[in-house]
C-alpha cells in the first residue's frame, strides 16, 4: 500500500480557506480580485489529465448536444439575413461557434474523409479521438495551438495513430528528418482549417459580389460562361487582366487587413494571422538536385497501396485535369491556410469587385435611341435571346460590365475606345495602391470583339445576323419583319484543345494532327480502356455544353482518342495498322481484338446468350451522336440554388412578409387554409352539441369545451362563423 499523505497536505485546503475568510473584511481597501478562470480552462486541464470535476472521468460526448449541421445552417441564415448595407448590423460573433465541440466533430469528419477517402459517422468516432478533439479545441481557445507542430500534436492522423512514436524515443537523425522534410500538413492543422472554413464561408458568401466566380459554391465555370453569354452581348471593347501573382505570394498584412473589415473576433483573426506567418517546411535546393540525379529503374514494381490509403484518381480524370483552362490552373495555397486559402483570396479580391461595381454605376450613360439600356438602366433586349443585340443609331448607350473568375477578370465597354483607355488607367492605379501589383498596357490589352476574346478556353466573337422577327401587334395580328443586329458567339477554342492534347502526348502536329498511341493503358484490358476513355469523352461533352461548336469540338476529341487507342491496340495485338484494328473491332472499337475474336461469326451469338463479356464502344464517333449545345438563357438576377433557398426561407420567416400576406388576403376577401380548417372543426363541434345521441356527461363536457373556445373568440367572430358555408380559400405560395 502507498504511504498515507502527510497531515499538512490534508490541511492545506482548510488553511487556504481560513486565510481567505480572515482577509475578506479588508477587501474593500484592496483592488478587485482578477476574474476567475474561464470554464474552458478547467476543461482544458481536465482533458489533458483525463479527469473531470469531483474526480469523475470527463466524457466529451456530453458536450455533443446539438446537430452541427443545424448550427452551421443557423450561421448561414443569420449571415444572409443581415445584408451588407449602410444600416446593416455587424456580422455575428464567431467566438461562441469556435467553442462548440459539435463543429469540431464536423470539421474532423471532413478532414477524415479527405485523409482516408471514406466518411466516418459521428457514432463511430472513438472516445479517445473525442478527447483529443476536446484538447485541441481548448488549446485553440487558450492560444496554445501552433500550426506545423509535428512533434507533440493534440490530434493525430487516423492513418498514423497506430504507428505514432514518442518524440523522446526518436534519434537525432529521425527528429531532423521529421522537422525538415517537406510533406503534407499535420492532420490537426487541417481540422482547424476546416473549422475556420465552416465559420468564415457563410459570413463572406453573403457579402461577396455576384460578379465574382471560382472558389465559391454554386459559381462554376459554366455559370461564368452563361453569365457572359447573357450580359456581354452589347459590348465592343474588352479588357482582360490577370492578378495571379496575388494568388501565388500574398501579403499577410493585406490579407489580415481585408479580413478584419468584416470579422472582428480576435481569436479567429489571430488563427488566420498565425497560419499566414508560420513558414511551411520546404525542400532545400540540394535535395532537389540530388533527386534529379537519381537514375530511375528500368522496370518499376507495381505499387501496393497500404491499408486505408485512398486510391489515386483514375486515368481519365487525370487526363481531364490536363484540360483545365488557364484561369482555373492557379489554386491558391498560402502557408498553413490549406482549404482556407481560396476563401481568403476572394476576400482580398472582393475589394476589386466592389470598386468595379462603383465604376459600372459611374460610367453608365443611357441613350433613349438605344435599345440596350433605358433611362432606368433596365435592359430592354430580348430576354429569350440575350446574345442578340439589334442595331441602333450613332448615339449608343455607354456602359461597362465586369466578371472575375479567380485571379482573372474580363471587362466589357460599350462606347468609344477612349472610355476603355480611361478605365484601364484607373484600374492600374487601383491595383498598384491596394494590391501592390504593377500592371501596364501590355498586361491589360484593349481588344475589339471582332478579334475574338479568349476566356475560360471559350472564344467570344460577334457576327452580323439578319433574323426574322415575329411579334404580336394590337388586335392579335402577328407581324413578321426582317431585322438586323449582332450576335454574340461563344465557341470552344479548337486551337486550345489541340494544344492540350499535345501537352498530354495524345497527338503531334498542328495543321494535320496525328494521334499518338496511349501507352499508359498498355497493360489494361480493352473493355477497361474503352470504359476509361468513354468517361473522358462524356466529361468533355459536358465541359463544352454551352459552346456553339459543341458538336464539332467533341467529335474532334473522339477522333483523337479513337485514333490513339487504335494505334495502341495495333501495337499491343501486333496488327501493324489502324485499318486492321478498325476491320476487326469495328469503327467504335466495340469488338474484341484478342485472338481476333471479333471476326468470328459466332461472336454475336455468344454475346446474345451472355457467354462472353460485352465491350462498350467509344462514344461520339459520329457528329450526329453528339448532343446539341445548350442555349437555355440565364435568368436575370441569377443566384445559385442554395442562395435562393436561403433567401426564400428568410422571406417566409419574416414577420413583415407574413403581415403583408395576411393583409392582402383580407383585402381580397379570402381566408387562409389554416383558418378554413379551424372553421370546419368549429362547425363540427357546434353541430355535435345539438345531436341527441350523446350522453349527458359527454354533452356536458362538450359544452364546457365549446364554452372555453367561445370565451377566446369574440361575439362578432362567432356570428361570422355561423354564416360560413363555402368560403374562398386563398392559395398560399
Amino acid at each position: 500500500m502507498p504511504p498515507p499523505p502527510p497531515r499538512r497536505a490534508l490541511l492545506a485546503p482548510l488553511l487556504r480557506l481560513r486565510a481567505f475568510s480572515s482577509s475578506s473584511s479588508s477587501l474593500a481597501h484592496h483592488p478587485p480580485l482578477p476574474p476567475p478562470p474561464r470554464r474552458h480552462q478547467f476543461v482544458a486541464a481536465d482533458a489533458i489529465t483525463g479527469r473531470g470535476g469531483g474526480g469523475n472521468q470527463l466524457d466529451p460526448a456530453q458536450l455533443l448536444r446539438d446537430d452541427p449541421v443545424a448550427i452551421t445552417a443557423s450561421l448561414w441564415v443569420s449571415s444572409f439575413r443581415a445584408q451588407p448595407t449602410a444600416a446593416a448590423p455587424p456580422p455575428p460573433s464567431l467566438s461562441p461557434f469556435l467553442s462548440r465541440l459539435e463543429l469540431w466533430v464536423l470539421a474532423y469528419q471532413k478532414a477524415y474523409a479527405d485523409e482516408t477517402g471514406s466518411y466516418l459517422p459521428r457514432s463511430s468516432i472513438p472516445a479517445s479521438t473525442l478527447s483529443s478533439l476536446l484538447a485541441l479545441r481548448n488549446a485553440v481557445l487558450d492560444a496554445r495551438f501552433r500550426f506545423g507542430n509535428r512533434l507533440t500534436p493534440f490530434l493525430r492522423s487516423p492513418r498514423a495513430a497506430a504507428a505514432a512514436q514518442d518524440p523522446a524515443t526518436l534519434s537525432k537523425r529521425k527528429l531532423r528528418a521529421l522537422l525538415t522534410t517537406p510533406g503534407p500538413a499535420p492532420f490537426q492543422d487541417r481540422v482547424v482549417q476546416e473549422l475556420l472554413l465552416l465559420l468564415l464561408e457563410p459570413v463572406y458568401e453573403a457579402r461577396f459580389s455576384p460578379k465574382s466566380f471560382a472558389f465559391r459554391p454554386g459559381r462554376s465555370p459554366h455559370a461564368a460562361i452563361r453569365t457572359i453569354r447573357r450580359s456581354f452581348a452589347p459590348y465592343l471593347w474588352y479588357i482582360k487582366g490577370d492578378l495571379s501573382p496575388l494568388l501565388h505570394s500574398p501579403d499577410p498584412a493585406l490579407v489580415v487587413g481585408a479580413l478584419i473589415r468584416d470579422v472582428r473576433d480576435k481569436k479567429v483573426v489571430d488563427l488566420v494571422r498565425s497560419a499566414l506567418l508560420t513558414p511551411p517546411v520546404t525542400a532545400r535546393p540540394g535535395d532537389e538536385d540530388a533527386a534529379k540525379k537519381k537514375k530511375k529503374r528500368k522496370y518499376q514494381k507495381k505499387k501496393v497501396l497500404p491499408e486505408g490509403e485512398p486510391k489515386p484518381d483514375p486515368y481519365w480524370l487525370q487526363t481531364f485535369f490536363g484540360f483545365a483552362p488557364e484561369e482555373a490552373l492557379t489554386q491558391p495555397d498560402w502557408g498553413h491556410c490549406g482549404v482556407l486559402s481560396p476563401l481568403l483570396a476572394n476576400v482580398c479580391l472582393d475589394e476589386l469587385d466592389k470598386w468595379m461595381e462603383e465604376k459600372i454605376k459611374e460610367l453608365y450613360r443611357p441613350s433613349k435611341s438605344d435599345v440596350v439600356g433605358g433611362e432606368d438602366g433596365v435592359e430592354q433586349g430580348n430576354t429569350s435571346w440575350p446574345e442578340f443585340v439589334p442595331t441602333s443609331g450613332p448615339d449608343k448607350t455607354r456602359k461597362v460590365d465586369y466578371i472575375r473568375f479567380g485571379g482573372h477578370f474580363l471587362i466589357g465597354v460599350r462606347g468609344p475606345r477612349a472610355d476603355a483607355a480611361v478605365l484601364r488607367k484607373q484600374l492600374v492605379e487601383f491595383c498598384d495602391q491596394r494590391f501592390r501589383i504593377k500592371l501596364d498596357n501590355e498586361s491589360l490589352p484593349i481588344e475589339h470583339i471582332t478579334k475574338g476574346i479568349m476566356f475560360l478556353d471559350h472564344v467570344l466573337c460577334r457576327r452580323v445576323v439578319y433574323p426574322t422577327l415575329r411579334y404580336t401587334a394590337t388586335g392579335g395580328k402577328i407581324i413578321s419583319e426582317k431585322g438586323v443586329g449582332t450576335l454574340l458567339s461563344v465557341t470552344a477554342s479548337l486551337k486550345q484543345c489541340i494544344k492540350q492534347f499535345r501537352k498530354l502526348e495524345f497527338l503531334k502536329g498542328d495543321r494535320e494532327p496525328d494521334p499518338q498511341p496511349c501507352f499508359r493503358m498498355f497493360h489494361a484490358t480493352q473493355a477497361h480502356t474503352n470504359a476509361q476513355m468513354n468517361k473522358l469523352l462524356l466529361t468533355m461533352a459536358e465541359w463544352y455544353r454551352y459552346a456553339d461548336n459543341r458538336k464539332k469540338v467533341v467529335n474532334f476529341c473522339s477522333y483523337i482518342i479513337r485514333g490513339s487507342l487504335a494505334k495502341l491496340y495495333a501495337a499491343k495485338y501486333k496488327l501493324r495498322s489502324r485499318a486492321k484494328v478498325y476491320k476487326i473491332a469495328s469503327r467504335n472499337l466495340s469488338r474484341p481484338l484478342k485472338d481476333k475474336k471479333g471476326q468470328s461469326p459466332e461472336y454475336h451469338n455468344l454475346l446474345r446468350m451472355g457467354l462472353v463479356d460485352s465491350i462498350d464502344g467509344l462514344q461520339y464517333t459520329r457528329m450526329s451522336m453528339v448532343p446539341d449545345p445548350d442555349y437555355t438563357p440565364l435568368p436575370s438576377g441569377w443566384r445559385p440554388d442554395h442562395e435562393k433557398i436561403l433567401l426564400e426561407y428568410i422571406k417566409l420567416t419574416d414577420q413583415q412578409t407574413l403581415d403583408e400576406q395576411r393583409s392582402c388576403i383580407r383585402e381580397e376577401g379570402l381566408i387562409t387554409p389554416q383558418d378554413y380548417i379551424s372553421m370546419l372543426v368549429w362547425s363540427y363541434k357546434k353541430n355535435a352539441v345539438l345531436l341527441p345521441s350523446f350522453k349527458e356527461n359527454d354533452h356536458k363536457g362538450s359544452t364546457e369545451d365549446l364554452g372555453s373556445d367561445t370565451d377566446e373568440l369574440g361575439d362578432e367572430e362567432i356570428g361570422n362563423l355561423d354564416h360560413v358555408d363555402s368560403p374562398k380559400v386563398a392559395e398560399m405560395p
